[in-house]
Formats: structure tokens, sequence, C-alpha cells
């Protein structure tokens, strides 16, 4: 079977605010690409990554942006191959928003079962580095990897 996960939480702003702090590029580096975001995540986008714990910068595919609801982006796999992931935003009704994450398309190997997990990992720090990044303003990723 196939390994795909989901992760989510809560952030305690406005859906727009969540929303923009993903798809503007500046934003993004100032809690999430430790090595800078080139491009603004807009349907049929195609924008640069990049991260100290992985040197490089690699491209992202912008497969669908609805704003303020939902990003849907495409990479290569560390395995090969393609996943998917799409990211959701939520009015939650007492003033925060739901952020879900979900990516698929790894296959049903070993190596894809380490890297899936490893992604697991990197979107769980991401969203933990956004909420305290929108929330309050600090970047807990800075310093972290280098």
């Amino acid at each position: 079977m196939p390994y795909e996960f989901t992760v989510g939480g809560r952030i305690a702003k406005p859906v727009a605010e969540v929303f923009e702090a993903v798809a503007d590029p500046q934003k993004l580096s100032g809690y999430f690409t430790t090595g800078g975001a080139q491009g603004r995540l807009e349907t049929g986008a195609m924008v640069t990554w990049d991260f100290h714990d992985f040197p490089g910068a690699f491209p992202v595919e912008v497969v669908e942006v609805v704003t303020n609801e939902k990003i849907v982006l495409r990479w290569e796999a560390a395995t090969g191959g393609f996943t998917m992931v799409t990211m959701t935003f939520a009015d939650t009704g007492d003033g925060r928003t739901l952020v879900r994450i979900h990516e698929a398309g790894w296959g049903d190997t070993p190596a894809d079962e380490k890297a899936a997990f490893g992604n697991c990992e990197g979107w769980t720090g991401m969203l933990c580095a956004m909420k305290v990044f929108v929330e309050h303003g600090i970047n807990l990723r800075q310093g972290f990897y280098k």
C-alpha cells in the first residue's frame, strides 16, 4: 500500500492571514524555507524553495490555488516519481484557522516509507513554525538547521 499522511493544526488568526503566510514567498521565507522561497503560489506557477537542511533550491509546481481555501503542490519525491501536497484552510468559527496538509503519491518501498515519514515530520514542523510566526512574529527555524 502506498504511503500518504495528513497533519493539521489550528492557528489563532483569520483564514486570509494564514493563507497569505503560505502563498506569499516573503512570508513563507520568514518561518519555513530557511534558504528562501521564490515566486508566489498561484495556479500554474513554478516556484522554488530552498532549505539549509536540504541545500539546493528545488522546483515546486503549483497545481491549484483557491484563495483562502486550498493550495495544491506537486514535486519530485526523494525516491523518484512525484507527490502531491494539498493544504486546506478552514475558519473554525472562533477566530482561528484550521490548516491541514495531506501528502500522497509515495510508493510502498522501505525508501518511500522513510521519505514519507521524513516529510510528515517536516510538514508538522512547518505548521508549528507557522503558528508561532503568524501569531507572535517569531521564526522558530532560525538557527535550527545551520
